[in-house]
């Protein structure tokens, strides 16, 4: 026999959720508020945010800037940080269009392309959400363009390439109190069409990761340790080809990371992590790989993405 009961209001009795629903007065308000139309929910969230508004003080809103972890001021120097920004676009290659992201992207840009919990991002009562990652929106842009490409070519093979320096915002607690809930990343994507034996993995693997060593040179970290962690044994050529193209390289160490727990069922086939030694310290600076949600976008099993990202506060010395 099946459970009738609305996903929404299970094991909600003992949660915060259900205490709430329970001084709403009927556990029923949240389906009910579920099923409204997308403009009738935002128009009934704006005027409950207008009349909350309303309420507050000048000092309500003083006392907020100073504990809310989402609005206080970033404490890295804002010099230092547009002095490594401006670092790392000037090691980018012309082959990447830098684009400017609006700061919100659409509802489930995280959740949907992504594993992200929806809870770890920043939802708005407009339908959209608050920049988390700047890879979402870039894969978006890119699958837009794809399209394009697409509708002129069915079997076009032209890869789209696109960067975004952006500052996001992440919802979840990271448990250090030195840890801003909001900061800059440097989020790179190519997007293409598969054209067999793993070549736009190859070719497209090494461009990120020959880059990703260039960015860390450029904004004065010293040496680059990439970890690889294949998530299909069909991509061992694939790691094969990094080693090879970044072995004459004596900035760059490449290295294997079966072991590596994060990002599987984030990535397919194939993800890596970036260290670098910054201000005599070893960090974790990057992080990316393969996925599949052009593939989604566009309903087409031939996309190809390879995303990958670097975090720009990481690189600056204490």
């Amino acid at each position: 026999m099946t459970d009738a009961t609305p996903p929404s209001r299970k094991n909600n009795d003992d949660t915060a959720l259900g205490r709430i629903l329970r001084q709403a007065g009927d556990a029923a308000v949240l389906d009910t508020l579920a099923r409204l139309s997308g403009a009738d929910l935002t128009t009934l969230l704006l005027e409950t945010m207008r009349v909350r508004a309303r309420g507050l003080t000048p000092a309500d809103v003083f006392r907020r800037h100073q504990s809310d972890r989402f609005v206080s001021p970033s404490a890295v120097p804002f010099a230092r940080l547009r002095q490594v920004e401006d670092a790392l676009l000037s090691a980018m290659p012309a082959e990447f269009e830098m684009v400017t992201l609006s700061p919100v992207a659409p509802l489930g840009t995280h959740s949907v392309l992504a594993t992200v919990d929806q809870n770890k991002v920043v939802s708005t009562i407009r339908g959209s959400e608050v920049a988390a990652d700047p890879t979402n929106a870039l894969a978006l842009e890119a699958a837009l363009r794809r399209q394009r490409l697409s509708q002129d070519d069915p079997r076009s093979a032209d890869c789209v390439r696109l960067g975004a320096i952006q500052r996001v915002v992440r919802a979840q607690s990271f448990g250090q109190a030195s840890m801003s809930a909001h900061f800059t990343l440097l989020g790179l994507v190519s997007a293409g069409r598969d054209t067999g034996n793993l070549a736009f993995e190859r070719q497209h693997a090494i461009e990120h990761l020959s880059l990703a060593a260039d960015l860390v040179g450029a904004a004065g970290g010293q040496g680059t340790e990439i970890r690889l962690t294949m998530l299909e044994e069909r991509f061992a050529p694939v790691v094969e080809g990094i080693e090879k193209a970044l072995s004459g390289r004596s900035d760059v160490l490449v290295v294997k990371d079966p072991d590596r727990a994060s990002g599987r069922g984030y990535y397919t086939g194939l993800c890596f992590k970036v260290f670098a030694t910054v201000a005599h310290e070893w960090r974790e600076v990057g992080d990316g790989g393969f996925v599949g949600w052009t593939q989604k976008l566009l309903g087409n099993r031939k996309e190809r993405l390879l995303i990958s990202g670097i975090g720009v506060e990481r690189l600056i010395g204490e």
